[in-house]
This record gives structure tokens, C-alpha cells and sequence, in this order.
């Protein structure tokens, strides 16, 4: 913090990144603050990226006027000023004003791009404005506009959200591949309309549907008084091993209440809670909290399905219970007759990869009834680079890339599994492979709260204000850890570099985070005494 404004008192332009990151991380009133500096050394004028960046940093906050302030003083707008001030108005849900700003826009001759039209097109049908709506539509087609997924889907939503169901279909129809998205958008907008017979065909032709599709078609179906087939849809879902959300479960429970189905309402609600309160203790690592749930489910006649045993298997994952798993996946076929679906053979294979059972993972793969996804060969790929499996790690990192060539995180662990192993050249390969296809690893943060404030740390970070003594506090752990055998690994590096170099860069962004609690814990005791 403290030198970042170093860097503008000095009269120093800082670098777009470092301001950037900078404005990210202070609370408003540093904020404003940096913003007082760069006005007052002259820096507001010199350079539009800081302009365009306190732009973005009073949306960040709410503070509209205050961009709208700072965006009226900037001389020179590109299309990226205009952009960021058109997507504050969306942002904060000031639609007049952001087809207005629209408007001055075009007037001072700057041509709007994809991005600012999605933009504008989402406000229309927020607004309700179709009249403006189809106005952007003729632009598109009048100006040559390449219509990608992403302006299709905002014309679609834009349409539907207007009522205007029939051209948001000649859109659609004019399609050549209608994706999961705006596919949605066409059944969400259907649903909306109790245009069930509609929405229920395109919902039929998707596909793939994910938990929007389901729980549009749902809701759908309740809202028009067709209460059976949102039950029969919903069971259909439960088949499928789709974990329904709190919006589904109340049009589910709406439907039951219309058709006098109080029993089944009240097992639904009961349903939710249990499972509800089985995956929170599941996602919480509380394994214990909820095999004891399942069990108690059991007990009170309440028969567990397909989304229950996901949370009891991702609980066990968790927690390293390699025979608990076991035997509650055994329990699901023998004693309940549910089939497992490819999420449960994925939490079985998590289950394994976590407690160095790779061989176990891969026969699993081997003998499933699916072909594994991508979540599955990921799992096995990254327990192998934890583990030093080079030979496995290598063929399940391959197979995922046949699956999805650009997965990104696939050869990120590619080039870790090869860079233990010091076979630098093939990390060079990965590496130049990447740089072709655009692919950078993001530089990873550790976050820790203190005092409801966010303190966000990178590796090899010095510009915490107390950095001398989180180094010192990293020494002293380090050395009470060797006394007992720790010795810091630089295998995992990606480069091949000396191993002092190796071990700056082991200052990895979490030890900084956890040595900093530790400070604020140990002052915090000091002062309690």
C-alpha cells in the first residue's frame, strides 16, 4: 500500500497493472486518497488508463456519481472509457441513464463494439424498451457485426425479457449450434410467459441442462397451474442427479400444495433440509456431522437417493474415509438400488486420489459404466503431481486434453509433473505449447480476514506494512519445523533455477497469510493478559 503511494508522491507513474492490483486491494478511503495524489501530481491528466481505472474503482465501490464525475473530466474517451462508464450504469441498474450515455456516445463518433452492445442490449430488456432494443439489433446487422454467442444470447434475452417471444425465435431458429446458454434464455423466456409447451420443446432439444435449465422448466410448469408435470420433472431431475437449488424446492413444494399433496410437500421439505444440511456439512469438511445426518435419515424413514450419497461420498473425500466411502457406495447399489451415475464414480475417485490410491482411482475409471469427463481425469491427474505418479499423471493429463484440448489447467500440471522430474525439456515443449495457445498461469493470492478487513498477500509479496515482521515470523516457523524434519521442497518449480533462487520463490502467498495471523493471534493473546 504504502508503496504504491511512494510511487505518486515521488512523482512516479505507476505501472496500469500495479494500479490496477492496488485499487483492488484498498478500503474507499485509500482509494480516494490515491485518487487526491494523482490530481495533485498531475497524473490524472498525463495518463488515461489511471482515469479509466478511478472510473472502474467508484463503480467497484456503488459510488455512480462519483465515476460519472471523474468519466465528464476525461478529454480523450476511447471505447474502453466508454465501456467501463456504460457498464457502471448496468451495473448499478441505471438504465435511462445508460441508454442516454449511449447516445452521447455515438454522437461524439466513437463506434461502439460487441461488448458495449451486449451491454446496451441487456439494459433494453431490463428496461423494457423494445422499441430501442430492435433499434441495436439493425446496427448489428446494418454494421457488419459478427454475431457471436455472446451478442446472440444478449438479442435473445433482450427479446424475451420484452415479451417479444416471436423475434427472440427468429434469433434463435437463425442459429447454426444453439449453446446451453442461449438456449436457456429462449426456455427461461418461454417460462416466464407460461408458454410451457414452448419452453418444455426447446428444454427437450437441449442437449446438456445444467441447474438454470431445470429449475426454469420447474418453475415454469408451478406458475401455470400444471403442478403434476413440475413433479414429475422434478423427480425426473432427482433421477438424474441434478442437486436441486432453494428457488426449485419452493416451486416443487408450491406444486404439491396445489395438487393436496401434503405428504409428499412435507417428505420434499424434509428431503431439502436433510440433503441441504448434508452437503453444507460435506462442503464444510464436517464428514462426521454428516454421515451422522444420513444415518438419522434412515432412522426416521426417510429413504436417501442419488443426491444424498453424493454428499455422504464427497464428505468421505474429504476426510480421507477411504472405507466409510467404500461401503456407503456398496450400501447405494445393494441395499437402495440406486445406480450410480458418473458423480458418483467421480466422488469415488476423489475419494481414492486424495489417500494416494491411484491404482484403485484408475481401475475404477477403467470399469465404469461412462466414459470419464473432464472432472475425473483431472482428479487423477492432479493427485498424481502430488504424488510424483509421473507415468499415470502424464496419461490422465493426456486424455484430458483429447477431451478438451485448451483445458489450461491440464498442461499447467503437465509442465509441474514434468519439471519434478527435471525433464526440462518437455517443460519447455509445455511452455511453448501454452505461449502458442495464449495460456499464462494467473499469479495465485492467499486472502486473510482480520478485523472484517482483507489482507491479500502474493508469493514473495513485500508490500504488506508489516512484511518485516511476517518474514521474520516465516523464519521462525521455518526453523521450528526443520528441528522436526521439514525440509522445504523446490521440486515443484517450473523453471530451472538455483536452489537459493528456488527458495525465494518458495515464499509461497498462503505461508505469508498464515504467518501474518499468527502475528495478529500472538498480539492479540499479549493484549488479553
Amino acid at each position: 500500500m504504502e508503496n504504491s503511494k511512494s510511487l505518486l508522491c515521488c512523482c512516479t507513474l505507476p505501472s496500469p497493472s500495479a494500479l490496477d492490483y492496488a485499487l483492488s486491494l484498498f478500503s474507499h478511503p485509500l482509494r480516494l486518497e490515491i485518487h487526491g495524489l494523482a490530481s495533485k501530481f498531475g497524473f490524472f491528466h498525463a495518463d488515461p488508463f489511471i482515469q479509466t481505472a478511478l472510473i472502474a474503482m467508484y463503480d467497484a465501490c456503488g459510488r455512480i456519481m462519483d465515476a460519472r464525475l471523474v468519466f465528464d473530466k476525461v478529454s480523450h474517451r476511447d471505447v474502453v472509457t466508454w465501456n467501463i462508464m456504460i457498464d457502471a450504469y448496468s451495473q448499478n441498474g441505471h438504465y435511462a441513464h445508460l441508454l442516454k450515455l449511449y447516445e452521447e456516445m455515438k454522437t461524439s463518433g466513437t463506434e461502439p463494439d460487441a461488448i458495449i452492445l451486449c451491454t446496451v442490449l441487456s439494459a433494453c430488456g431490463h428496461a423494457g424498451n423494445l422499441s430501442y432494443g430492435k433499434l441495436i439489433h439493425q446496427f448489428t446487422m446494418d454494421n457488419g457485426f459478427r454475431v457471436d454467442s455472446h451478442l446472440q444470447t444478449a438479442l435473445v434475452n433482450m427479446y424475451a425479457n420484452c415479451g417479444a417471444m416471436d423475434l427472440a425465435r427468429e434469433v434463435y431458429d437463425q442459429l447454426p449450434s444453439k449453446h446451453i446458454v442461449v438456449s436457456t434464455a429462449m426456455l427461461s423466456g418461454y417460462a416466464k410467459l407460461g408458454m410451457v409447451l414452448d419452453a418444455r420443446f426447446i428444454f427437450d432439444q437441449m442437449v446438456e441442462k445444467d441447474l438454470v435449465c431445470w429449475r426454469a422448466m420447474i418453475s415454469g410448469y408451478a406458475e401455470s397451474d400444471e403442478p403434476l408435470e413440475a413433479l414429475q420433472l422434478f423427480n425426473e431431475m432427482q433421477r438424474r442427479i441434478i442437486v436441486p437449488d432453494q428457488i426449485t424446492m419452493l416451486s416443487v413444494i408450491s406444486a404439491c400444495t396445489n395438487v393436496g399433496a401434503l405428504v409428499q410437500a412435507k417428505w420434499i421439505h424434509t428431503y431439502a433440509d436433510k440433503n441441504g444440511m448434508i452437503n453444507a456439512f460435506a462442503m464444510h469438511g464436517d464428514a462426521d456431522s454428516a454421515i451422522a445426518l444420513f444415518h438419522r435419515m434412515k432412522e426416521q424413514n426417510i429413504e436417501p437417493n442419488g443426491v444424498t450419497f453424493i454428499g455422504v461420498l464427497y464428505a468421505c473425500s474429504h476426510a480421507g474415509l477411504v472405507e466409510e466411502g467404500q461401503k456407503f457406495f456398496s450400501s447405494m447399489i445393494n441395499e437402495h438400488g440406486i445406480s450410480p451415475q458418473r458423480e458418483h464414480y467421480g466422488c469415488m475417485v476423489d475419494l481414492y486420489c486424495r489417500a494416494n490410491h491411484l491404482r484403485k482411482a484408475m481401475e475404477l475409471i477403467e470399469t465404469m459404466p461412462f466414459p470419464p469427463n473432464v472432472i475425473i481425469w483431472g482428479s487423477l491427474m492432479s493427485a498424481c503431481q502430488n504424488h510424483g505418479e509421473v507415468e499415470l499423471g502424464e496419461f490422465a493429463a493426456k486424455q484430458l486434453l483429447e477431451l478438451e484440448p485448451d483445458h489450461d489447467g491440464a498442461l499447467v500440471v503437465l509442465s509441474n509433473i514434468y519439471a519434478k522430474e527435471k525433464r526440462w525439456e518437455d517443460v519447455g515443449l509445455i511452455r511453448k505449447l501454452m505461449k502458442h495457445k495464449g495460456i499464462s498461469k494467473e499469479k495465485a493470492c492467499s486472502k486473510i480476514e482480520v478485523n472484517k478487513e482483507v489482507h491479500v498477500f502474493m508469493m514473495a509479496d513485500g508490500y504488506h506494512k508489516q512484511s518485516d515482521e511476517i518474514y521474520k515470523m516465516l523464519d521462525a516457523v521455518v526453523s521450528q519445523l526443520k528441528l522436526v524434519g521439514y525440509t522445504p521442497s523446490t521440486l515443484g518449480i517450473l523453471v530451472d533455477l538455483e536452489e537459493e533462487e528456488k527458495k525465494v520463490v518458495l515464499w509461497h502467498s498462503e505461508k505469508l497469510a498464515l504467518c501474518y495471523g499468527l502475528i495478529v493471534v500472538s498480539n492479540r493473546d499479549c493484549h488479553e493478559r
